[in-house]
């Protein structure tokens, strides 16, 4: 780091310098980009709120933050490039509960998630069950009564296998005794897209995903997975209120490569917490249908634990483990 900073670097260093511990000022980032890698769609939900955090993050990084999609296999293509990269704080993934989820379906995946440790929690969010326009049920109850009518026939999309979301519709099937047919897509807003133009009868996405099919009047919120409704949606019940026990949210964590050092992470992280901080920021991310949060990478790490013996009975009670 030069002697003589730009002013508006020396800004975002200052407020830094506020927020991180010491021993994190003590491990500076080189100029180069810090890269934010989305391992789904554009458009999908964590495309969204890496956008969102993007230019906040940079301006408290004092250095350039980019975005990038890397698609495919339930979020393990950009898993596993992040996997392999420099343990330097330039390139991190978010990513959610398929961190657990997909070693439990894929036991041969080239690279554990349980190896790259956590930066910090950024979001707690349920997500919707939306329907096509024209589906010949209006509210979850009918939704269920069609399932049992056609059993295996009433398709449902989700931004992969052994996506959380593919996880929230198999719990859906044991509770409810119903059988639908998974179809899988590369990110939440590919189910969107299928479902608005009516080729997909179902999914379990995000809110913000949705929420085009939802503006074009091409389909409807029938439930949430949360145990609660959501104030963007006052209309959709919880499908707890339908089917009893049901529960199952979900949450973006931003993970470094294996061996990243922890004062890099929390330097990262501070980064992440300020930006969180902000109102506008705030308003944003909850318009999207998220809870923003934050939580510094140790007590993300007991919380991705914790998560990972849930998500793991689940897995296993569905059969998908």
């Amino acid at each position: 780091m030069t002697q003589a900073l730009r002013p508006a670097r020396r800004r975002a260093v200052l407020a830094l310098t506020l927020a991180a511990p010491a021993v994190a000022r003590a491990q500076p980032l080189s100029d180069r980009p810090v890269r934010i890698v989305v391992p789904y769609s554009a458009g999908g939900v964590a495309d969204t709120v890496a956008r969102i955090l993007q230019p906040r993050v940079a301006e408290h990084l004092g250095q350039a933050v980019i975005v990038e999609n890397r698609t495919g296999a339930s979020g393990a293509i950009g898993a596993g490039f992040v996997a392999q990269q420099p343990p330097d704080g330039h390139t991190v993934l978010l990513e959610g509960a398929t961190s657990i989820t997909g070693p439990l379906a894929n036991r041969n995946l080239p690279f554990d998630y349980a190896a790259m440790p956590p930066v910090c929690q950024i979001t707690a969010a349920p997500y919707v069950l939306g329907i096509r326009a024209g589906f010949p049920a209006l509210d979850l109850a009918g939704f269920i009564a069609e399932c049992r009518r056609r059993p295996g026939e009433v398709t449902f999309g989700t931004p992969g296998i052994a996506h959380v979301g593919h996880l929230m519709g198999e719990l859906l099937q044991s509770l409810a005794d119903i059988r639908m047919e998974h179809i899988p897509f590369r990110g939440g807003a590919d189910a969107a897209r299928e479902v608005s133009g009516g080729r997909v009868d179902a999914c379990f996405i995000s809110e913000s995903s949705f929420n085009p099919v939802l503006r074009s009047e091409r389909g409807r919120v029938i439930g949430v997975t949360g145990t609660s409704r959501r104030p963007n949606l006052p209309q959709a019940p919880a499908i707890a209120e339908a089917v009893p026990g049901y529960d199952l949210s979900t949450w973006m964590i931003i993970f470094s490569p294996p061996g990243t050092p922890p004062p890099i992470r929390e330097r990262l992280s501070a980064a992440f917490s300020t930006a969180l901080g902000e109102a506008a920021t705030r308003e944003r991310i909850d318009a999207s249908g998220n809870d923003p949060v934050h939580g510094g990478p140790e007590a993300t790490a007991r919380f991705w634990q914790a998560e990972r013996e849930k998500l793991t009975a689940l897995m296993r009670r569905a059969g998908l483990a």
